[in-house]
């Protein structure tokens, strides 16, 4: 045998090391994630409940911690950007976006993605696509451009701005998880995670944008649209009346709103960038989890006093509604998760250990997978980084594979997909036959893989790694 042969972990002696019940254990999780996400919604996190009282009262096992922390900063954020919508700040936003779109409608396709990510990243939800998927769709349409291109890269790009914005529950869900954690040789915050995720996002969305510039039929030598529009009433339906936001006003309370909104995320930023900003609570400066969850809360609260906001229409808003959702899921899958990871932590240690050290990549395997079954980048970070720490798996690794937390275009089953889908009256936006292959799988596979493997590389130029 050679050295390094010897040096590699034997995986197939120590897989035995886990024993029956660990195997038994596992499939009754992804049985519970598998069946929670065909049903959708808050099955989630409530068959998650489930799972655990098999693991318990089946098994013996002891109870795991819920993940409160990232729950109460989740519930904040989520607060502050239904405040937002529910005071019209978001449209404000929309608003402005278009008026870049249509100034450059040739550019669509690179234009479209960067647009809708960077509202993400400002908003902190990718939820601010749906109102731009229509007006992408009508720049597109009307400029003889594939409407599929800039659609299915849009969706992709507007959920990987999840995990670099500051208002994100992904960004702080990873923020809270590493605090106290040194990355690089600094106390872990959010400089150290946007200097990776914000240019490897960047990268990748130019690598999707291309890819998705050449993919398809140009409309003009596109058979089936062809035929689509050569009956009058389809072509009329087709090409549609214009879908836009210039040219409304909106009250000055709207704009306020955004203001206020933007001013929360600069000050917590700032503050997340020097710890010496932030006051000193026992001796240390105060926590980033708890200074987001002021902050967010505090930004809801201004937008109340001085925006006209009446506090009953903030549950009713979209943004509101899909992150309660998100928190239901959070709650009982990665409580579940916690319960039956460290009930085998001594062996997954020795097993982990050197198969993260002899493959490192394998970690961004397993978080993108699990972000696809929990459809969420919170729940999956909340779920598989506490186990990847508690394993041994180097803090500036997991930093390094932030951007592999966006799984869930690998099955054409996400709200804004499916948004797209609608909104694409050409019908250039599509479910293949096999359902795998649609128009979200590749534009999505070549953001993130790129994005993952950029952030790698940065985490060793940096000194993550």
């Amino acid at each position: 045998m050679t050295e390094r042969e010897l040096s590699r972990p034997h995986f197939t002696e120590r897989k035995d090391m886990l024993g029956f019940d660990f195997w038994v254990q596992l499939i009754i999780v992804l049985i519970a994630l598998f069946y929670g996400a065909r049903k959708g919604g808050m099955a989630l996190g409530l068959i998650g409940g489930i799972g655990l009282l098999i693991l318990i009262f089946g098994f013996g096992v002891k109870v795991g911690k819920p993940p409160v922390d990232v729950i109460l900063t989740f519930l904040a954020v989520v607060c502050g950007s239904a405040t937002l919508q529910a005071a019209g700040g978001l449209d404000c936003l929309l608003q402005i976006a278009e008026r870049v779109l249509r100034k450059h409608p040739r550019a669509v396709v690179y234009l479209a993605p960067y647009i809708c990510w960077f509202l993400t990243v400002l908003c902190g939800t990718g939820h601010v696509v749906y109102t731009m998927l229509p007006i992408i769709y009508d720049v597109a349409i009307k400029n003889g451009i594939r409407p599929e291109r800039p659609m299915a890269a849009s969706t992709i790009a507007a959920q990987m701005g999840v995990i670099c914005s500051p208002a994100a529950v992904a960004a702080v869900s990873m923020i809270s998880l590493l605090e106290g954690y040194e990355v690089g040789g600094k106390p872990f915050g959010f400089l150290q995670l946007f200097a990776i995720v914000i240019p490897s996002a960047i990268v990748g969305l130019f690598a999707e944008a291309t890819f998705s510039s050449f993919r398809g039929k140009d409309l003009d030598k596109d058979e089936e649209f062809q035929k689509l529009i050569s009956d009058p009433e389809q072509k009329k339906y087709v090409y549609g009346e214009t879908t836009t936001l210039v040219g409304k006003v909106f009250p000055k309370t709207a704009w306020a709103s955004l203001y206020i909104f933007l001013a929360t995320i600069a000050f917590v930023a700032v503050l997340g960038m020097d710890p010496a900003l932030r006051p000193a609570v026992g001796g240390k400066p105060l926590g980033m989890t708890q200074l987001i969850q002021m902050a967010m809360l505090s930004a809801g609260a201004l937008m109340v006093i001085f925006c006209n906001v009446r506090a009953s229409s903030i549950n009713k808003t979209a943004v509101f509604n899909a992150g309660m959702v998100a928190i239901v899921a959070v709650y009982g899958v990665a409580w579940m998760a916690d319960t039956m990871f460290m009930a085998h932590l001594g062996d997954l240690k020795e097993i982990l250990v050197g198969w993260v050290k002899e493959a490192p990549w394998t970690y961004a395997i397993v978080l993108l997978l699990v972000s696809k079954l929990v459809n969420s980048q919170a729940a999956a970070i909340a779920t598989i980084v506490p186990v990847a720490l508690a394993v041994g798996t180097p803090p500036g690794l997991v930093v390094a594979f932030s951007s592999a937390c966006y799984g869930y275009y690998i099955l054409p089953t996400y709200p804004s997909d499916l948004a797209a889908l609608q909104f694409d009256r050409s019908g250039t936006t599509h479910i293949g036959r096999f359902v795998i292959n649609h128009s979200f799988i590749l534009p999505g596979l070549i953001g993130v893989i790129t994005a993952t493997v950029v952030g790698y590389f940065l985490g060793v130029a940096y000194g993550y790694i």
